[in-house]
Formats: C-alpha cells, sequence, structure tokens
C-alpha cells in the first residue's frame, strides 16, 4: 500500500507539486487526510484524487488514508490505484472506521470528510491555515456555508442538526452551528487526549463535547455541501442516528438530566408536604389536601434520588477522564462515606422518631382512626430519603475507592470545563 504526500527535502520543506508514492517519514507528515470507507466505489477515487491535489497544490507533506470498514464492492482497490493508504478496518461503524484511521495516520494534523463526495476535499485551505495558526478542532459548518439543493435532508438541516447543535451549546458552553459537519480537522495531539470511544454516528457529537469539557479551542469554517454522487442510499438513519446522537449527549450532562430535576422535584415535594403538615390548604380555586401531601411524598423521594443519580454520573466522568478533577477531588476529601452514613442515620432516626411518635399516640387511642396521617407521611418520607443515602454513600465510596490509585490525580487530567 502507498500513501500520497509532497516530497520533503533533506531541510524538511515540501516541493510543491510532486508526489511520492512511497510513505514519507513520520516524523515529515504535516497532514493526513483521513476518509471513512464501505462500499464507495462510485465516489472513492474521486475524493482521493480531489485530497491528492489538494496535497499538491498546497505543497504541503501529507497523505490520505482511506479507512476501509469492511466494503465487498471495488472501494479499496479503485482507493490504492488512486494511490491512498487503505487501512481495513474489522469493527464496523462510523466512529470505529475514523478511530483506527486516525490511530494509522502520520500527520500531525488530521482532516476528516465522508466518501460520497458530499464534501470537497480540494477545499482544504482554511482547515490547514486554521490548524497551522493553534486551533485544536476546526469544524465545518454546512448552515453558515452553501448547500446544494437536495444535499440535506429536510429533517436533518431544518430538525435534527439545530436540536442537537442546540443541546451541546446549551450543555458544554459550545457556540457552533453545525455540530453534524462531518468536514473537520483536528490536530493529533488533541486528539489523542480526547480519548474518543464512541463506534458509531455519534462519534461525530463525542468529538465536540469532549473538546469543549477539555478546553480545546474549536474554530468553525463555512464550507459548501454537495448533494452526494452515489446511487444507493446513505449508511445513516435519520431517527435511529439522531436519537443515538441525543442520547449520547445527555448521558455526558448529568447536571441537565439528574441533578437539576432531582433538586427542583425534592423542593416541590417538600414544599407540599410541609405546608400542609396541620391541614389542609386552601388556595381560593383548589384545595389542597392528602392527595397533594403523597404527591410531594412521591417527588421528594424521586427527586432525591435522581440527586444521587446525578452526583454518580459526575463521580463516572471524573473516573473515566472526562473534564478536570479538581472539584471531584475537594470533594472526596471533604464528604467521605462515614459522613453519608452518619447524614443518612440521622434522617432515618428523624423519620422513625416522628413515625413512633404518631404510633404511640395512635396505640394510646386504641388504635381507632388515625388523624395524624400527614405527620406519618412527613415521616416515612425522612425515613426513606435517610435509607437512600445511606447505601448511596456505599456506592459513592465504591466509585471514588480508585482515586488514591491515580485515576482522578488532577496532573494526569487536562484542564478543561464542568459538563452540564
Amino acid at each position: 500500500m502507498s500513501s500520497v504526500s509532497a516530497q520533503v527535502s533533506p531541510s524538511g520543506a515540501a516541493n510543491e507539486g510532486s508526489v511520492a508514492r512511497d510513505p514519507a517519514p513520520v516524523s515529515t507528515l504535516e497532514l493526513s487526510i483521513v476518509i471513512p470507507c464501505l462500499n464507495e466505489a462510485e465516489t472513492i477515487g474521486l475524493c482521493v484524487e480531489k485530497a491528492q491535489a489538494a496535497i499538491r497544490r498546497l505543497g504541503i507533506a501529507g497523505e490520505v488514508v482511506v479507512a476501509d470498514n469492511g466494503s465487498t464492492d471495488d472501494s479499496r482497490g479503485i482507493a490504492e490505484r488512486q494511490g491512498a493508504r487503505v487501512v481495513p478496518v474489522a469493527a464496523r461503524g462510523y466512529g470505529a472506521a475514523l478511530t483506527e484511521g486516525f490511530r494509522r495516520a502520520h500527520g500531525r494534523f488530521l482532516i476528516m470528510g465522508d466518501a460520497d463526495d458530499s464534501y470537497d476535499f480540494s477545499a482544504i485551505d482554511d482547515f490547514v491555515d486554521e490548524l497551522r495558526r493553534g486551533a485544536d478542532l476546526v469544524m465545518g459548518t454546512r448552515l453558515r456555508g452553501t448547500i446544494d439543493r437536495g444535499a440535506m435532508p429536510f429533517l436533518h438541516r431544518h430538525l435534527g442538526t439545530p436540536v442537537l447543535t442546540f443541546a451541546i451549546n446549551r450543555f458544554f458552553k459550545t457556540r457552533i452551528s453545525d455540530c453534524n459537519c462531518g468536514m473537520r480537522g483536528i490536530r493529533k495531539d488533541a486528539l489523542e487526549r480526547l480519548d474518543l470511544r464512541a463506534t458509531g454516528m455519534e462519534f461525530a457529537s463525542e468529538m465536540v463535547l469532549k473538546s469543549a469539557l477539555y478546553g480545546l479551542e474549536i474554530v468553525e469554517i463555512p464550507i459548501h455541501f454537495h448533494k452526494d454522487r452515489r446511487s444507493r442510499p446513505p449508511h445513516l438513519r435519520t431517527w435511529r442516528d439522531g436519537w443515538r446522537h441525543l442520547r449520547f449527549i445527555l448521558l455526558f450532562a448529568p447536571n441537565y438530566v439528574f441533578l437539576l430535576p432531582g433538586l427542583v422535584a425534592t423542593i416541590l415535594g417538600f414544599v407540599l408536604l410541609l405546608t400542609q403538615l396541620n391541614g389542609p390548604l386552601d388556595l381560593g380555586v383548589v384545595k389542597l389536601d392528602y392527595h397533594f401531601m403523597f404527591l410531594g411524598s412521591t417527588l421528594a423521594i424521586s427527586g432525591f434520588q435522581l440527586v444521587l443519580f446525578g452526583i454518580a454520573a459526575k463521580i463516572f466522568s471524573h473516573v473515566e477522564r472526562f473534564h478536570q478533577q479538581s472539584r471531584m477531588n475537594r470533594l472526596f476529601d471533604r464528604f467521605r462515606l462515614e459522613t453519608g452514613l452518619v447524614l443518612g442515620v440521622v434522617l432515618f432516626l428523624a423519620g422513625f422518631g416522628y413515625d413512633l411518635a404518631v404510633l404511640v399516640r395512635w396505640a394510646r387511642n386504641g388504635f381507632t382512626d388515625l388523624h395524624e396521617m400527614r405527620h406519618a407521611l412527613v415521616g416515612m418520607t425522612f425515613l426513606v430519603i435517610g435509607l437512600q443515602t445511606i447505601f448511596f454513600s456505599f456506592l459513592y465510596s465504591m466509585l471514588g475507592i480508585e482515586r488514591r490509585g491515580g485515576i482522578l490525580d488532577d496532573r494526569r487530567i487536562p484542564p478543561g470545563n464542568s459538563p452540564g
């Protein structure tokens, strides 16, 4: 297999307009253009040809890498005949193909794009310029560029991409306009820091949100998005892959998925419980009675459980090195298993004691009608929340047990932002 690169002089300067078939020394390559491919015989040759032409025109030391994801047509042969270096990838999926292609690429800068000729590899000048300037991730944006008629389905353009982009911008404090654009450039050293793991289409979202979490510099460039030239349907499945993107984004945003909803539910639940402790609450239009107290108890218990889920999710994200660790390290230093156990026991005993007092008064009345249901419900709520706290404290301690082994060591984690 051969690679395409500009010839390099002994001094390291590239000679414009010349193409070397033999792989250049790794240290001399500035750029790798990586193209994931699965049965793209109709268009892969044109994509490689455009990428080669751009490398020659820019006089850059580079190569074209085609990450073949198990093509059964002649995609691999066409790419090799056009001078690309083909990397076979056994694991199926868009993310799996790109991950292996990036790993095997020799360039300091990586540019990616689809093999259906919808992205113009001859127009990479701005991507290279931004990477040379120091940007870590250079995103193409179709929505601020030019989109050919019929190139982008209506739902993708007006629903899927805007919704997913809004979610990433809102949760991760980015300012991008097109999170799904498949033409991107990234520095290889920055890519290695991200430790990307998604194997499917959600790989595109993982790259963006982890770049934001790690505090990398993200730049957007308007591009021309062309109608693809293939005769078969695309690999992308609108609803399935859209949901996979959204699900992946939400998994990285425990504040918005767990903590905030949990806090709101917990506070509202206790308000409903405590405002009716001594009797119904007459609001004029509606009268709140036992049924709203039961609702309040349910909200308080469920909301508190969501808060605990959120804390567990944040611990997991820190253990998995998703972002800066200093806040969680301080939490582990100050809040240990014993602290949670004491707090849980106090809440449990408060609820148990409250309900025991109700039981004693009920027994004195000969176990006739229970007139202190409101107090019993409040006691039961505190009792359950106490139990939740006790058992979660053990889980909390288990999740953070590796901390002293270095997993949460700040010195090993690049600085960045906290996820939502």
